[in-house]
């Protein structure tokens, strides 16, 4: 079957095609479009990092209560009467958790600015 409006569409097609004067073109506003989302991403981004910041300085936190409760196991099991086939390395876990500690702890006291790089020439031509 042909359709019943061939030429009216094919001019409708037409002048749709053909950008009107004093209307944006669409390509601005994909633009538009494109850098509002970039400037809604970037401000997500910062509020992700400061959430990201605040649960690294709790886990923080969280390793130093944790070191506290194998300082008295430690203790505890000093105290034990009865010798122990194996012995269990409490200072070994100690070391091991402030290395984690130290980890976390630098990486959230780092600074948020981007280290600064050298100047580039920017003039190629002699």
């Amino acid at each position: 079957m042909t359709p019943i409006c061939h030429t009216s569409c094919q001019s409708q097609d037409a002048a749709a095609a053909v950008p009107k004067e004093g209307k944006p073109s669409v390509h601005r506003a994909w633009m538009l479009a494109v850098l509002l989302a970039c400037g809604a991403v970037t401000t997500t981004a910062h509020a992700d990092e400061d959430v990201d910041r605040e649960n690294l300085a709790r886990i923080a936190h969280e390793i130093s209560r944790v070191k506290l409760m194998v300082a008295e196991a430690a203790k505890a099991s000093d105290q034990g009467h009865q010798p122990q086939r194996i012995k269990f390395r409490y200072d070994w876990l100690v070391q091991d958790l402030q290395m984690l500690q130290d980890g976390v702890t630098t990486h959230v006291d780092a600074p948020r600015q981007p280290r600064p790089v050298a100047p580039l020439r920017g003039d190629y031509r002699q």
